[in-house]
């Protein structure tokens, strides 16, 4: 799964990396422990070009009696979001992009767990590949909220754990994001595990697995 994410880079540096405008409303902080059930950074594309903005992490199917069940919904399968129905609905038309600087996953060591922070080998950002919906409650109140697609490991990732999040290469982002495309199959195929000799791994202090710390020492390397 992937359940935690950094994204620290300037502003700016996110806006010139997707050519996105500011969607109204945003605001914008460094995150070093993105956690589910917050807002992140999110991308989507829309007639007047790629917006920055936020959407609360756990999906909540605009059809969902209680918007709680976005805690279970954090992540998506590829292998099977054609299938579900809280997801095949909208891969041909609510697709977006959270973007990082890198994830963390826990690896088992014994009956431990080592927080491991994963990112491409030059530190740059990178795009997780997401879904995204809108839900009206009863009282007229909206809830936008995501979810993260993830795929099987990578040879990076195998020791660490046995799934990771879609990273979209760069040259497929614009087809992701397309607003008139709508053809299932070949936005499936975008979903595979990313290339690992791209990427690198190191461990980082166990204080990331409390969702309240949130410094710049998350990231450090540790061992």
């Amino acid at each position: 799964m992937c359940g935690r994410f950094t994204i620290t880079d300037p502003l700016d540096a996110i806006m010139d990396r997707y050519y996105a405008s500011i969607a109204d409303g945003f605001e914008y902080k460094p995150n070093y422990n993105a956690a589910p059930m917050q807002y992140i950074p999110t991308i989507i594309g829309s007639k007047n070009g790629n917006r920055l903005g936020s959407l609360r992490w756990g999906l909540v199917p605009v059809w969902a009696k209680d918007d709680k069940i976005g805690n279970k919904m954090i992540n998506a399968r590829a292998e099977t979001l054609a299938e579900k129905p809280a997801f095949k609905r909208l891969i041909s038309s609510k697709r977006c992009i959270i973007p990082t600087n890198g994830f963390y996953e826990w690896k088992k060591e014994g009956t431990a767990k080592q927080p491991m922070r994963i990112l491409m080998k030059d530190d740059r950002l990178f795009s997780l590949a997401g879904l995204y919906d809108t839900r009206t409650d009863p009282d007229g109140n909206k809830l936008s909220t995501c979810t993260i697609i993830t795929t099987e490991p990578n040879s990076i990732m195998e020791d660490i754990h046995n799934r990771m999040p879609v990273i979209l290469r760069p040259e497929d982002e614009a087809e992701w994001l397309g607003r008139d495309n709508d053809d299932v199959q070949s936005l499936l195929a975008l979903l595979k595990p990313y290339q690992a000799s791209e990427m690198r791994a190191y461990e980082v202090p166990k204080e990331v697995g409390n969702v309240r710390n949130n410094t710049e020492g998350l990231i450090k390397e540790v061992g």
